[in-house]
């Protein structure tokens, strides 16, 4: 089926959003995002991932039925303002549907607006899916073995129109 994703930047109200978004993460999916088992999300953790300026702090929002099913999201270096760290998570239900492409399009737009030239990012080797989406939406991308991960350096350009439709499994 068909299933519209609406997107937006996050909002400072998104933190039970946020909230709820956790508890449905696999142990998996915490811990490709966050490089660490993590079993619960402190409340200043929270108040972290929704408290961005929309220019050196972005993140942006995938809604459906009014739930947050994914967030993309970036960091730009206070040394190098035109370098950002990005990091993506997406709702292990929505995995898989091109919700993590779409919203990892519509924030290196927004980083593109804003004057970012390069992104970086921390991958954990075995992360086929995440490897494969930077290596389609950010070509020219390096990966940098450092242990168990690669440290990723991408030139920034605009990447391809958005998804607007994803299909739910």
């Amino acid at each position: 089926m068909d299933i519209a994703v609406a997107t937006r930047p996050v909002q400072p109200d998104d933190r039970l959003l946020f909230r709820r978004l956790w508890r449905r993460l696999s142990p998996d999916t915490v811990y490709r995002r966050f490089h660490a088992p993590l079993h619960g999300l402190p409340p200043e953790a929270v108040e972290r991932l929704v408290t961005v300026d929309h220019d050196l702090r972005e993140a942006v929002v995938g809604l459906v039925g009014g739930e947050v099913v994914g967030v993309a999201r970036y960091d730009r270096s206070p040394a190098d303002p035109a370098t950002a760290e990005f990091a993506i998570v997406v709702e292990d239900a929505w995995q898989g549907v091109g919700l993590g492409r779409q919203l990892l399009v519509e924030l290196v737009d927004l980083a593109a607006d804003r004057g970012v030239r390069r992104l970086t990012a921390t991958v954990q080797q075995d992360n086929d899916r995440v490897i494969g989406l930077i290596r389609r939406l950010l070509p020219g991308s390096v990966f940098t073995p450092d242990l168990d991960v690669f440290t990723v350096a991408s030139p920034l350009r605009r990447a391809s129109s958005p998804v607007l439709t994803a299909t739910h499994r």
